[in-house]
């Protein structure tokens, strides 16, 4: 009975920490957004919270929208040598900007720079909560 609680806290634990490592990332990617619009004119944001909600919605439409569009756009991928996945992820990027009143892309090349710089970004996030928090995909001690 003693082992099954000590069990319970360590999976409590992990998924306490899995949920803090999922803010931590959301707060840094719309942080991102924020200082994306210093670099880019064609990029705004309205404050702090629209970047929260745009970050949130990207994640959504990358989530659901962006593998349906692959899917559908895969010959154009192949001939392109897969250079048309950029052309996806700033339609999603400029996708997320009309669903949003706060957030705004002006422009096709705007929003691919901004998706380019986004992505980036997310991956040296990905990476640095990785090293700091441990990663995702770890299992909780007993699980």
């Amino acid at each position: 009975m003693r082992h099954a609680g000590r069990r319970t806290s360590h999976v409590t634990r992990w998924r306490y920490a899995c949920g803090m490592k999922l803010i931590i990332r959301w707060l840094l990617l719309a942080s991102a957004l924020v200082l994306l619009t210093q670099w880019d004119s064609g990029i705004q944001v309205k404050s702090f919270a629209s970047a929260m909600g745009a970050a949130f919605v990207i994640g959504l439409l990358n989530a659901f929208v962006r593998p349906l569009l692959i899917v559908l756009t895969l010959p154009v991928t192949v001939l392109t040598m897969g250079l048309f996945l950029f052309v996806i992820n700033a339609l999603t990027f400029q996708m997320a900007a009309g669903l949003l009143d706060g957030f705004q892309v002006h422009g096709f090349w705007h929003a691919l720079l901004g998706s380019v710089l986004y992505s980036l970004w997310g991956l040296v996030i990905d990476a640095a909560l990785e090293r700091v928090m441990g990663p995702r995909h770890v299992l909780p001690p007993g699980g």
